[in-house]
């Protein structure tokens, strides 16, 4: 078995720990500024939020929305060439 020092250097620095912020009353956390920093999230930008990966109810992914319009179209466009592949 692989030790951990090579695993680690396959998957990079992917998850990055960005750290442990509390839940406040109103349900708000606060994103620490090194993730908004390596992120690009700057005060009025949109979030999305989802649960995932599959299996996973109560993992949550912050998602900039510029960055998951970005998936969403990259998605949609293989989405059709795979129609347009299979209905020939």
């Amino acid at each position: 078995m692989k030790d951990q020092s090579e695993k680690s250097a396959k998957m990079g620095n992917f998850p990055k720990f960005y750290g442990k912020v509390p839940v406040g009353t109103k349900g708000q956390i606060v994103i620490p500024a090194e993730a908004r920093k390596a992120m690009n999230i700057n005060p009025g930008d949109n979030l999305i939020i989802i649960s995932g990966p599959p299996h996973q109810e109560k993992i949550v992914s912050i998602i900039p929305e510029e960055e998951f319009s970005k998936f969403l179209k990259f998605f949609e466009e293989h989405v059709s060439n795979l129609k347009k592949a299979f209905a020939k």
